[in-house]
């Protein structure tokens, strides 16, 4: 299995199955001499962690990393950074009988003709738990940024809507994701979630989700203008994720219905953008204004519902899946796809210095 590595400059590359004894990544590129410890890692991981509540799986994991290379006294040594996170609670006999059947929406199916064979438990190498990794390898890059960009840099996400449910935005507060179970910004939608989720619980069935990502602080210039945008590779990091099927950055697909009047964000003195359609991104290159990425996430396939399918056989079946799973993965998404954005924000700033920070301008 080829393209398991993310980043040019600052890079990660991740390992494991959801079964398996463990998962982990290799961080290359962090800077020298960078403070970081595991517990600089953790509450990161501590977000992500299942578990937390009932609207999440209640797989038991303590999701603790370990440190295994890349730093020497608390600080980053400049070497690849080795991270390790034990699996603790796999039940991979819920799995048994479906082993040899494909779930409905699941990539059971296209692992099997594209390898031959699948690690059947749990998803394996297609299972979410791979992302845990991700977020210990996105604290880093967080951390980083902090350090590079100062106190004006900070990366915050939210779920703005579960199943056909929206938030209202005139009740928009970053602060309030988190205290509620949904990392939502806006605390009476969080509370009408609560019994939505709680039917799509009962049902056996489950819900998507559309969560919104920004990021300010960033200083104007990183990106590519051609094969290098930072909307394309944002794109491309969110789309990595798990069960994502759209990602809008900007005004996204709502800009089609404006006019050039209205699309065109106009500029003042300063320079000051009196609007922000275009998500903080022109060109591919980043505009110094908020970054703003909205995620579609799909309802998870493992229900408790009765689904037709096939078998490895290509006989017709009906399968449910039991186990332990999210009602809404999206939720947990959150953390996520903050690190994906946190990545890919450290690995462009990197290579704008280092094709533009050598030379003095005028």
């Amino acid at each position: 299995m080829s393209d398991n590595s993310f980043g040019k400059l600052f890079s990660f590359t991740s390992f494991g199955e959801s079964h398996g004894p463990g998962i982990g990544c290799v961080v290359d590129g962090a800077p020298p001499r960078m403070a970081l410890s595991e517990a600089m890692i953790q509450p990161y991981l501590d977000r992500r962690r299942p578990g937390q509540n009932r609207f999440v799986t209640q797989r038991q994991e303590e999701d603790r990393v370990e440190i295994l290379s890349g730093v020497f006294e608390g600080q980053t040594t400049g070497t690849p950074i080795g991270l390790l996170i034990r699996n603790k609670d796999q039940r991979s006999k819920d799995y048994g009988d479906i082993a040899k059947q494909f779930r409905p929406g699941h990539a059971d199916y296209t692992y099997q003709e594209k390898y031959g064979i699948r690690d059947y438990r749990g998803g394996g190498r297609s299972s979410a738990r791979e992302t845990a990794v991700r977020v210990a390898a996105g604290a880093i890059a967080d951390l980083f940024l902090k350090q590079a960009l100062g106190t004006p840099y900070r990366v915050r996400g939210g779920v703005v809507q579960i199943g056909p449910h929206k938030i209202n935005r005139d009740n928009l507060d970053w602060d309030n994701c988190d205290k509620n179970p949904f990392f939502c910004p806006d605390a009476e939608a969080a509370a009408a979630w609560e019994g939505y989720l709680d039917d799509v619980r009962k049902q056996g069935s489950s819900a998507g989700a559309i969560l919104e990502i920004v990021a300010d602080g960033i200083p104007v210039g990183l990106g590519q203008p051609i094969y290098g945008k930072l909307d394309t590779e944002l794109g491309a990091a969110m789309m990595s994720i798990n069960a994502v099927k759209g990602v809008e950055i900007g005004s996204g697909f709502a800009a089609a219905a404006m006019d050039g009047r209205e699309a065109g964000d106009e500029m003042r003195e300063g320079p000051a953008f009196l609007s922000n359609h275009a998500g903080g991104i022109l060109g591919g290159i980043s505009t110094g204004e908020q970054i703003v990425v909205r995620v579609a996430i799909k309802p998870t396939s493992s229900i408790l519902t009765k689904r037709r399918s096939i078998n490895e056989d290509g006989k017709e079946i009906e399968l449910l899946t039991k186990g332990r799973h999210d009602p809404c993965v999206g939720i947990r998404g959150v953390p996520v796809a903050e690190a994906m954005m946190a990545l890919t924000l450290a690995d462009h700033l990197m290579r704008h210095h280092a094709q533009c920070g050598i030379l003095p301008r005028d």
